[in-house]
């Protein structure tokens, strides 16, 4: 008998000893880990949720060092769980995965907050992906996984529309009466004249600036919603960004994507279709970590579980985020538990 059949029968055999092990969650058949590296030596390979120290077990359930001779190997594969995408429903809801106001397509829910007077859990995300870009009312249904995930109110609402920073935008569709009847003649004689050029009435406010696009949502049931953030964890502190610092988000769309600082204190204009343009100042660049439907993550840095910003905005070429402490500080919550 060769080896490999060796220790695949000895792994046949105290499968189910070993799988009755309280730190158990697998066995199969592998190379040992030595201390520098790999060995080319096959071994029974015990997958255990967390790999902890000879003297934390009790002597039942230390894995032993050989099985009919043939030597084992623990390794540490911690919880195993089904996997879900971030557009599935989820109950409880991590950070990360879908949600969106019941009238807009889908975002991402960023992190759950307290209010810093109350202590009450409120779920964080942008202003568009909750309050609709301001088009909402207090109170709106919230759906997880959002309406394009296919959320329904009647079963995935999830939280109500708490309040949220207006937007100012510097460029909008014009209200004026007579603005619109001047453009209405104009593109008549356009159009009689043959021309394919058109007018357009739009508001223009140059003085219009922004800090955030945030808003936070009040969750149906706290149980419904987890403090941690999916594949990330939950957030220790807030750090201020710097230039190169090493960055990491968990989103709808993109999932897990890292990316590092480019450009702070930047002023940028963000474009919210349908003939809006809003002006944001003393926000973050980072290079491209997104894709559309992430607005809302939590950005955080890529050693540690603290805060750097809110994502909102980008291209296929970079990312747009908002200092976390503005805010935090704009709706007055805290990642504090107290």
């Amino acid at each position: 008998m060769t080896l490999l059949n060796e220790v695949r029968q000895a792994k046949k055999l105290h499968q189910s000893g070993l799988m009755t092990k309280s730190n158990v969650v697998g066995v199969g058949v592998g190379l040992k880990d030595t201390r520098s590296d790999k060995s080319d030596e096959i071994c029974v390979k015990v997958l255990v949720t967390r790999k902890l120290s000879p003297e934390a077990l009790l002597s039942k359930e230390l894995v032993p060092k050989e099985l009919d001779g043939i030597r084992t190997d623990v390794i540490e594969v911690g919880d195993l769980r089904a996997l879900q995408t971030p557009k599935n429903r989820w109950r409880p809801a991590p950070g990360g995965v879908s949600i969106g106001h019941y009238q807009i397509t889908a975002g991402t829910l960023g992190c759950i907050v307290r209010d810093r007077d109350t202590g009450e859990r409120l779920i964080l995300s942008n202003n568009h992906v909750l309050a609709n870009s301001n088009d909402a009312n207090i109170g709106d249904a919230i759906l997880q996984p959002g309406p394009t995930d296919g959320g329904k109110v009647t079963t995935d609402t999830i939280a109500t529309l708490l309040r949220f920073i207006p937007i100012q935008y510097t460029t909008s569709p014009g209200t004026c009466d007579y603005a619109r009847v001047y453009a209405s003649i104009g593109n008549l004689i356009a159009i009689a004249l043959g021309s394919s050029h058109r007018v357009s009435v739009n508001s223009f406010s140059p003085q219009a600036l922004n800090k955030v696009d945030a808003a936070l949502a009040r969750p149906n049931a706290d149980s419904d919603v987890l403090d941690e953030i999916r594949g990330i964890g939950e957030i220790s502190g807030v750090l201020e960004a710097e230039l190169g610092m090493p960055l990491r988000k968990s989103g709808r769309t993109t999932d897990f994507t890292t990316n590092q600082v480019q450009v702070l204190e930047a002023t940028v204009n963000v474009s919210y279709g349908t003939g809006r343009t809003a002006t944001f100042e003393e926000q973050i660049v980072t290079g491209p970590m997104s894709q559309g439907g992430d607005s809302g993550s939590l950005v955080v840095h890529g050693d540690s579980l603290d805060a750097v910003g809110l994502l909102f905005a980008g291209s296929d070429q970079s990312t747009i985020l908002s200092p976390i402490q503005t805010v935090l500080d704009l709706l007055n919550v805290t990642f504090d538990k107290e």
